[in-house]
């Protein structure tokens, strides 16, 4: 075999190899991207529950402020027992 086979044979087995490898890496920076993209598809619908919630806690406490009726003290009360999440 001479120089100029070796060298072919040397760069096929290469751009193989980084064919290979570099497929891997791909495959596996997108499952990194997937799970990033899980995690803050969480966070965001945990952070809406949490705002949900401080939503309607915001409506009782304006009903609570405009109401004049006798059960006002009844309402304040009952916010006391509701856990604040």
């Amino acid at each position: 075999m001479d120089i100029e086979n070796i060298v072919i044979v040397a760069l096929g087995i290469s751009a193989l190899t980084l064919w290979i490898f570099g497929t891997k890496w791909m495959d596996m920076k997108n499952r990194r991207i997937e799970a990033d993209a899980a995690l803050t598809a969480e966070k965001a619908a945990q952070y809406a529950a949490k705002t949900e919630r401080l939503e309607q806690r915001v409506a009782v406490l304006e009903r609570i402020l405009t109401d004049r009726s006798a059960t006002l003290g009844q309402e304040i009360e009952s916010l006391r027992d509701e856990p604040l999440n």
